[in-house]
C-alpha cells in the first residue's frame, strides 16, 4: 500500500508541474546562509560557541571541483575526502548534502566533517546540487541521485564499497538525503541526466535537522504571510495551491520496506524534524533500524559548531559502525 501510494503521488509530479513560478529564479547565487551568518545571530544566544575550521591531516587526500554531471553547459561539481592509506577492504562512502533552504548555502560548509570522517576511514563526498535560485523541484532530487551514481561509477578509484553507500545532510540537505533514503528505487526520481547505468541506492540515512514531511502538523514549511518561503520558491507553488506536490516531495510519503537504517540527529528546533515520530513508527513496522540524538537546548545550525561538532561526528561514526558492523 505504500509503494502505491508513493507510485500515485510519482504520477501527480509529472501532472501538476506545469504551472511553476518561476518568480524566484534569478540566475544569481543566493549567499545569504554561510557558516559565518549563522554563527553571527547563533552567537547573540550562544556566545560560547566556536566555529570549526578545516582540519588537515596527512592521512587524508583531496580532490575537489569535480564534475559528476553536466546538464546543457552547467557542470555539477562535487569534492572527494578520502584516507590516503587504501585499505585491504574498500570503504564506507558518505555523500553529505549541505542546506539552505534549498535556495542557499554552499558545500564548501562541510568541509571539516568531510576532512574528519574521512580521517576516520569513510569515503566523505560532498555535492553542489541546482538550488532554486537557478532550478525548480525536483531538479535537485535528480542532481543528487546523480551524485549518488557518480559515487559508484567511480568507487573503484576512491576505494568505495558499493554496498555500503550512505547519505547524509543538514537541514535541506537532510531533508534530501532522507528523501533520497525513502525513494530507494523509485525509478520516477531518478532524472534523465548523468551516470544513468548505475544504481543510486543508499544503504544508511544521516539526517541533521531535517523535516521529514514539508504537510505535516509539525512542520513550519510554507508560511508565507510576511515573504516568500523557501519551500514555496522551491516548489514553485504555495502550499494551498498543490497541497498534492508538497505532499508528494516529501519523505515521509515513500517511507516503507525499501527505506534504509536512518539516524536523527536534532536540535532543539521541534519543526526542524517534523514527522520523524512517525517516520520512526513505520520503519519500526519493517524491522529497520533507526537511531535518534538531541542536542538538549541547541540551535538549528548545531553541527558547524562546537561544542556540537565533535559529539555529531561521533554519533555518525557509532551509527555506521553499528548498521554495517564495522
Amino acid at each position: 500500500m505504500i509503494r502505491l501510494v508513493s507510485i500515485l503521488f510519482t504520477t501527480a509530479l509529472a501532472l501538476n508541474l506545469s504551472g511553476q513560478s518561476t518568480a524566484g529564479i534569478t540566475g544569481q547565487p543566493d549567499t545569504s546562509f554561510t557558516t559565518y551568518s549563522a554563527y553571527t545571530n547563533t552567537l547573540k544566544t550562544f556566545p560560547d560557541i566556536r566555529i570549526v575550521n578545516e582540519i588537515h591531516s596527512d592521512s587524508v587526500l583531496e580532490k575537489k571541483n569535480i564534475t559528476y554531471c553536466k546538464i546543457n553547459n552547467r557542470e555539477l561539481k562535487l569534492d572527494v575526502f578520502y584516507p590516503k592509506q587504501k585499505s585491504k577492504t574498500p570503504c564506507i562512502a558518505i555523500l553529505f548534502i549541505h542546506g539552505g533552504g534549498w535556495r542557499t548555502g554552499n558545500r564548501t560548509q562541510h568541509y571539516p566533517l568531510a576532512q574528519r570522517l574521512a580521517k576516520l576511514g569513510y569515503v566523505c563526498i560532498t555535492p553542489e546540487y541546482r538550488l532554486s535560485t537557478e532550478a525548480l523541484y525536483p531538479a535537485a532530487i535528480y542532481d543528487i541521485k546523480s551524485a549518488l551514481r557518480w559515487l559508484r561509477k567511480n568507487s573503484t578509484d576512491y576505494n568505495i564499497d558499493t554496498n555500503k553507500i550512505v547519505v547524509g545532510g543538514f537541514s535541506a540537505g537532510g531533508e534530501l538525503a532522507a528523501f533520497m533514503g525513502a525513494t530507494n528505487g523509485l525509478k520516477e526520481f531518478e532524472g534523465p541526466n548523468c551516470n544513468v547505468n548505475y544504481s543510486s541506492l543508499v544503504k544508511a540515512v544521516v539526517d541533521i535537522d531535517g523535516i521529514l514531511s514539508f504537510v505535516h502538523p509539525e512542520s513550519g514549511e510554507g508560511d508565507d504571510s510576511k515573504r516568500t518561503s523557501s519551500a514555496t520558491y522551491w516548489f514553485g507553488y504555495p502550499k494551498k495551491e498543490n497541497y498534492a506536490l508538497w505532499e508528494q516531495a516529501s519523505s515521509l510519503t515513500h517511507a516503507g520496506k525499501q527505506t534504509p537504517p536512518t539516524l536523527f540527529i536534532n536540535s532543539s528546533v521541534d519543526r526542524m524534524h517534523a514527522g520523524r515520530e512517525d517516520y520512526i513508527k513505520i520503519l519500526n513496522g519493517f524491522g529497520t533500524y533507526t537511531d535518534v540524538k538531541s542536542f538538549e537546548g541547541a540551535p538549528h545550525s548545531f553541527c558547524l559548531f562546537d561544542p556540537w561538532f565533535e559529539p555529531t561526528v561521533k554519533y555518525i561514526d557509532e551509527f555506521l559502525k553499528k548498521v554495517f558492523n564495522k
